[in-house]
């Protein structure tokens, strides 16, 4: 077992991972691009994730149902973790694998997105949730830690975080979602 980094070892491995991550900056506005037209034209995104990544989906979708910066029009993104009645049912029903999967099928439709976030890239059910989106017509776009991984091989396009620790993965994909919703907001006032 390695030493967990504290203090400034754990803030270092931070800026290394955030100045690697840095080339991901033109990507994440792609994808805003990307998102805010197909937000605009009525369709949703979906996130999924686990532990700490369904608390980065969430605050995903909830700065494009809300607002990230500045008030405008809200949006359709729905973190499937947070339906907790739906996730309970399924898991008891299905099976932990179609948690994310039975939803999608439920609530995706051809052009939406689906963002996938999971650290390491191997989540059974966040993987499941990605093959079902691409059966029905969704892009999918991933968060993952380092690759390769099977996440990152399924999607359409993902942003990896070369980082060894999960922590530091998780601090820069935060930076990621408001890297993206930004992205959205400052597309959306382009078009105004």
């Amino acid at each position: 077992m390695t030493a967990v980094p504290t203090g400034r070892e754990h803030l270092a491995a931070l800026r290394r991972a955030l100045a690697a991550f840095e080339p991901e900056a033109d990507r994440l506005d792609r994808w805003g691009r990307r998102l805010a037209d197909i937000l605009q034209g009525g369709g949703r995104l979906l996130a999924v994730g686990n532990g700490g990544s369904a608390a980065h989906a969430q605050h995903l979708t909830s700065e494009l149902v809300g607002r990230y910066r500045d008030d405008r029009p809200p949006f359709s993104a729905i973190a499937l973790h947070a339906e907790t009645s739906a996730v309970t049912a399924i898991v008891n029903d299905y099976g932990a694998e179609e948690m994310f999967a039975r939803q999608v099928r439920a609530h995706g439709r051809a052009g939406d997105v689906l963002v996938a976030l999971s650290t390491s890239g191997r989540s059974p059910n966040v993987l499941t949730a990605v093959d079902v989106a691409a059966e029905v017509g969704m892009e999918t776009w991933a968060f993952t830690g380092p690759a390769p991984n099977p996440l990152a091989a399924r999607c359409d396009d993902a942003v990896c975080v070369p980082a060894a620790s999960t922590a530091t993965v998780q601090e820069v994909h935060q930076v990621a979602v408001h890297l993206l919703c930004a992205a959205v907001d400052v597309s959306l006032w382009s078009h105004v």
